[in-house]
């Protein structure tokens, strides 16, 4: 079944492209929050199993895939006016369940720390709250090519970095789409970079004593840029979380192999679908929710 497609205008300031899977049998609504420079069609693989369950929500910024033809596009957006979008998306499909890539995750804990009504859970996949240093080379490397506007090299850097477990398939499409986004799209993720090189760490740590739903951090067990032992530095600050790693996977999880597509997918649904409170999904997965300290 196709989705249904919705304009939906934020804030008087700008309209995003969304799609709504619908499932007739689904008691909740789920919606994703793509990773730098994504669109909702790298979601392919994720919709077609939480599809299954709930209905899904997908969204392009606004200045990304097909949202852009309906903006101006003639400022910049920060990761906080990203977070503010997502709320009203959140509040407009009353959504109860949230799952964020990558960078994604950043705007989605600006906007959990505002505690939206509906929400109920929260997954995070292949996001730490920390830089590292091989998130810090690859930052780098990607505002030179920026700078240089090497478009065709921005896309290699991509598939060479964070996306070298991708399939060779996924790796032609994701060079293909990334060598031709638009002028804007690049001077925002140049942005983006800065804006976030300009923080403390990958995330707003000072916000997350706001956040008290249960949260999972899905991490590829080969992903050296946001990795599992760094994603578990956010149990200090989050009095409910919980921990996943998918064996043999980078940063790219579900979509790298078939095996890492399955992991991903029992995972989540056991923690979407576990009562609150309920200790079935740490049981299952051989876990122990991470306390605040």
């Amino acid at each position: 079944m196709k989705p249904a497609i919705a304009v939906v205008e934020v804030h008087g300031t700008y309209k995003v492209h969304t799609e709504f899977h619908a499932n007739p049998a689904a008691r909740k609504t789920i919606i994703l929050v793509n990773g730098s420079l994504s669109t909702t069609a790298s979601f392919a693989q994720t919709v077609k199993y939480l599809g299954t369950r709930f209905n899904v929500v997908l969204f392009d910024q606004p200045y990304a895939g097909a949202s852009r033809a309906h903006n101006r596009n003639d400022r910049l957006i920060s990761k906080e006016d990203e977070a503010a979008i997502l709320l009203e998306l959140i509040e407009h499909y009353g959504a109860q369940y949230l799952m964020a890539f990558s960078w994604g995750g950043i705007a989605s804990m600006l906007a959990l720390a505002k505690r939206p009504a509906t929400l109920e859970k929260a997954v995070f996949a292949s996001f730490s709250p920390i830089l590292n240093e091989a998130m810090l080379d690859y930052l780098s490397r990607a505002l030179v090519c920026l700078s240089e506007e090497d478009c065709d090299q921005v896309g290699h850097l991509v598939n060479d970095t964070i996306g070298k477990y991708l399939p060779s398939l996924f790796k032609r499409y994701n060079h293909k789409h990334i060598s031709r986004l638009s002028a804007h799209e690049y001077r925002q993720m140049n942005a983006h970079i800065h804006q976030v090189l300009r923080m403390e760490a990958h995330c707003r740590l000072d916000c997350l004593g706001n956040i008290d739903m249960p949260l999972l951090f899905i991490n590829g067990e080969h992903d050296e840029y946001t990795s599992p032992a760094d994603a578990r530095l956010f149990a200090p600050h989050l009095a409910n979380c919980q921990f996943a790693t998918v064996r043999n996977a980078g940063h790219f999880i579900d979509v790298e192999h078939k095996g890492a597509w399955l992991q991903t997918q029992n995972t989540l649904l056991d923690f979407l679908q576990s009562s609150a409170g309920s200790n079935r999904f740490t049981r299952a997965h051989g876990l122990q929710p991470a306390m605040a300290i």
